[in-house]
């Protein structure tokens, strides 16, 4: 998420503040806005293992499911920014 922050403000010129919480602290915030706290555990934990590293791979899988080469971080940004 650090990453696609600072994109957002390379592309947009405006600091977009980002700040990592705590998969306790995430959940809990996560709840205060509505989320079931079962699922906003779950949520946490997983967002706790990506940050981790855990789904990270140099293999070409989601290219094959999807079909196509995957878009690149800049380049998500720049369809999203552009509307």
């Amino acid at each position: 998420m650090t990453a696609l922050a600072a994109e957002v403000s390379r592309q947009t010129g405006e600091e977009i503040a980002y700040q990592d919480l705590p998969p306790a602290e995430f959940a809990k915030a996560l709840v205060g806005f509505g989320v079931p706290e079962m699922f906003a555990d779950i949520l946490a934990a997983s967002d706790a293992a990506i940050a981790q590293g855990e789904v990270d791979s140099d293999r070409r899988d989601p290219n094959r499911l999807i079909g196509r080469a995957t878009t690149s971080l800049a380049d998500a940004v720049t369809a999203a920014v552009k509307g």
